[in-house]
């Protein structure tokens, strides 16, 4: 009999840790890749406690148990789980740590999965429990992978193989740029956890994760160029095989700790980052001397080449016409009060897969009508579904999977009423103010060194003089036909744990250039195209020094901006950007969809 209630989840798990003698767990939202999105099978999270956020973990003792979630899941997690189950933690005010001191006694065996966390993460809780007596135990496996009766198996899906002329580079090109870096670093091999990681490296995709296009593996990369692929071998084609060549072994996915414990007197590297607590611990058993550095792939991948960015292009072109007819729809049908977040979500989703080669969203579609928008990270499901109201601002961040790219764009527009409407004063100005911002953004030349926290005031400053701020990062890093959010460059403000922020940028970087404004319980408001970094030709420069160019390319909703606070130099950016989504998008359109196109990109 399938236990179908949260009460009794938990109750399981308290039975199932008495069982093993440990007096409390800690369950994350991560799999063993440490990836952003996690396959059904890992979503232990959200089967104890009903949270269907995409960050927080919650901690279970055998008298208390509680979940922890940042700013941006403060109302979801109050909707979704049970407060008489699990008391509400904030991070980072709230410590687990200081949580576990409170609830537990001097004695206390709290248990982690060890394939689940970090290195760093462990060393950082024992430093707090340590001293009220707690021990902090890796489990030998996870308890409530014993409990979860109906667990989803891994995806078993076949991985496929990415194509040279979307790649742009051969694998063994980019092996070869591994070997140099683990020989001059001293090193034997690396271990590559990471998944988007794995698919760059090797140049192939896969479906196994939703939203990102990888195949569930593990990669050790050796000095000679060489690579072992531990990957399950029904997800293993003829092509794959004939595509990795013979310096690629392929085994068993099964086989990768046996091989981590056979690498005697080797050095080796892992991320501090991906390598979770598993991988180390199984080095060290098996007498490696390995150390954390950051994976060799990391950066190489986030610097696209000539046939990625071209990728990036034709994907953000065709992606750019699906969200046109989208946002035309949604103008004409919207102000009748009959559409509602899911259906919207859903056409936007048609139109996309309409115009071809899709292959997933990039992300779950924040449709977010009235004070839905002002949760930067809201996600709609059946519960929290409403109405579109006509004559308020909706906001929709959306993107999507394609061979050749990543998308990823918001637009917030106003829905109009039958009778006619206008957004109010308030409104007005904080659009333009984020407008402006954005602007900066996009224009914005610094020179070869500068990192992405120390542009992000120029997102932020005419929302600043208005006394006003928004909460969340104006940039991330973005993948060719990999994650959408991609390290290691960031555009936030710098220091407060914002990983990212002192990345140096570099030419061929895509980042997006989103900043917002949210008024609680009101509207919300965010901005967002992607933005590729370039090398800038300025005559006398001192040095080398970068910028900005637009890759997405759909109409900014002109009835939201008020004027009067634009510059003629922001007047004229926002002519020529319009200029050049009528040049793109224009070709793609015809009837009613371009003659709104042109109606919408005409000079303001």
């Amino acid at each position: 009999m399938l236990m179908q209630t949260h009460e009794a989840r938990l109750k399981a798990l308290r039975e199932e840790l008495k069982r093993r003698e440990l007096h409390g767990f800690v369950v994350p939202i991560s799999d063993e890749h440490m990836s952003e999105y996690v396959g059904d099978y890992a979503q232990r999270l959200g089967w104890l406690t009903g949270f269907g956020g995409s960050a927080g973990f919650a901690a279970v003792t055998l008298t208390h148990a509680a979940i922890f979630v940042d700013g941006r899941y403060t109302v979801q997690v109050r909707d979704q789980v049970d407060e008489n189950l699990f008391e509400y933690r904030s991070i980072p005010g709230d410590s687990l740590g200081e949580w576990l001191k409170d609830v537990s006694e001097a004695g206390a065996k709290i248990a982690y999965d060890p394939w689940l966390h970090t290195w760093n993460w462990v060393e950082a809780l024992e430093k707090q429990a340590e001293p009220a007596g707690i021990t902090m135990v890796p489990a030998d496996s996870n308890p409530i992978d014993s409990v979860w009766q109906d667990q989803p198996e891994p995806s078993g899906a076949q991985a496929i193989v990415h194509t040279e002329e979307l790649a742009g580079r051969t694998s063994a090109e980019k092996r070869a740029e591994v070997a140099d870096w683990l020989c001059d670093e001293g090193l034997d091999a690396v271990v590559v956890p990471a998944l988007d990681s794995i698919a760059w490296l090797l140049n192939i995709r896969g479906s196994d994760v939703s939203h990102t296009p990888v195949a569930l593996s593990y990669v050790i990369a050796h000095k000679d160029g060489t690579a072992e692929l531990f990957i399950a071998p029904e997800k293993v084609t003829p092509e794959l095989t004939q595509h990795l060549g013979n310096a690629v072994t392929v085994r068993a996915r099964d086989e990768f700790v046996g091989a981590l414990g056979s690498m005697e007197g080797k050095k080796v590297s892992v991320d501090p980052d991906f390598g979770v607590v598993g991988i180390a611990q199984a080095l060290r058993a098996g007498g490696a001397k390995f150390t954390f550095k950051q994976d060799p792939t990391i950066l190489a991948k986030a610097i696209k080449n000539a046939a990625e960015v071209q990728g990036h292009r034709d994907a953000q072109a065709r992606d750019g016409a699906a969200v046109s007819r989208f946002l035309r729809w949604l103008e004409v049908t919207a102000p009748a009060g009959e559409i509602d977040e899911l259906a919207a979500a859903a056409k936007l989703e048609g139109f996309r897969r309409a115009h071809g080669d899709l292959r997933d969203t990039s992300f779950d579609t924040i449709s977010a009508a009235s004070g839905h928008a002002a949760l930067p990270h809201y996600k709609v499901d059946e519960d929290s579904n409403i109405l579109i109201p006509p004559g308020s601002i909706y906001l929709v961040d959306s993107g999507g999977q394609y061979p050749a790219g990543t998308t990823d764009i918001t637009r917030t527009v106003w829905i109009d009423t039958p009778e006619g409407s206008q957004p109010t004063g308030e409104m007005r100005d904080r659009f333009t103010r984020v407008l402006k911002g954005h602007i900066q953004i996009d224009r914005a030349i610094f020179p070869q060194g500068t990192n992405g926290g120390q542009i992000d005031a120029l997102a932020r400053q005419y929302l600043w003089e208005a006394g006003v701020d928004y909460a969340h990062g104006t940039g991330h890093g973005v993948g060719s036909f990999l994650g959408v959010h991609e390290g290691p460059q960031r555009i936030a403000k710098p220091g407060g744990g914002q990983a990212g922020t002192s990345q140096e940028l570099h030419a061929g970087m895509i980042l997006s250039n989103e900043p917002g404004y949210y008024k609680a319980g009101e509207f919300g408001i965010r901005i967002e195209n992607l933005v590729l970094t370039v090398e800038q030709d300025i005559d006398g420069a001192e040095g080398r020094f970068l910028g900005f160019e637009p890759l997405t390319f759909v109409p900014i909703d002109r009835r939201l901006i008020d004027k009067s606070l634009l510059t003629d130099g922001e007047i004229a950016w926002l002519d020529a950007y319009h200029a050049r989504v009528r040049e793109i998008v224009a070709p793609q359109l015809e009837g009613d969809d371009l003659a709104w196109l042109e109606r919408e990109t005409a000079p303001l």
